[in-house]
């Protein structure tokens, strides 16, 4: 009996590796490290400022004491205290992020793909028609060379 050697631990790495959701996946998490440093500018740089107009530039500054004295802060901070500007802030991010993913990257590709793909269906759309036609022609050629054998037969 011969057996059937499974493969090893590597080969079955290098298979993992090589897969092409693992590329791509590594791709995404690295444009999504230096696209962070993009966003967090954007927010550093453009909406603390706006909500600065409004009242403080740091977003981490905005809380709300549930237990007192709410004294202090960091280490030293007494009370219990709900830092809803921190939510906030990192709810601004993870839009500003959506949003130039959505507007700058997944928005463009789709609208490149539909177009490929109506690109395509025209193609074969016009093949379809050049089938059904050169069918046809041929259907009617076997009815004719039919009628002719008929005809030929007949008159014999």
């Amino acid at each position: 009996m011969s057996e059937k050697k499974q493969p090893g631990i590597w080969e079955g790495f290098k298979a993992f590796l090589m897969r092409g959701n693992v590329v791509d996946l590594a791709v995404a998490v690295v444009i999504g490290a230096a696209f962070t440093n993009i966003v967090n500018s954007v927010v550093k740089g453009i909406i603390n400022p706006l909500v600065g107009a409004i009242g403080t530039k740091n977003l981490d500054s905005y809380s709300t004491c549930i237990k007192e004295p709410c004294t202090g802060s960091g280490d030293t901070a007494t009370g219990v205290r709900i830092l809803w500007g921190s939510v906030l802030g990192a709810t601004l991010s993870f839009v500003i992020t959506a949003a130039v993913v959505y507007f700058l990257m997944v928005l463009p590709m789709a609208k490149y793909l539909a177009r490929i793909e109506a690109r395509r269906k025209a193609k074969e759309g016009t093949h379809e028609i050049i089938e059904v036609t050169e069918l046809e022609v041929l259907k009617e050629i076997r009815d004719e060379l039919v009628a002719q054998r008929g005809q030929g037969r007949a008159q014999d």
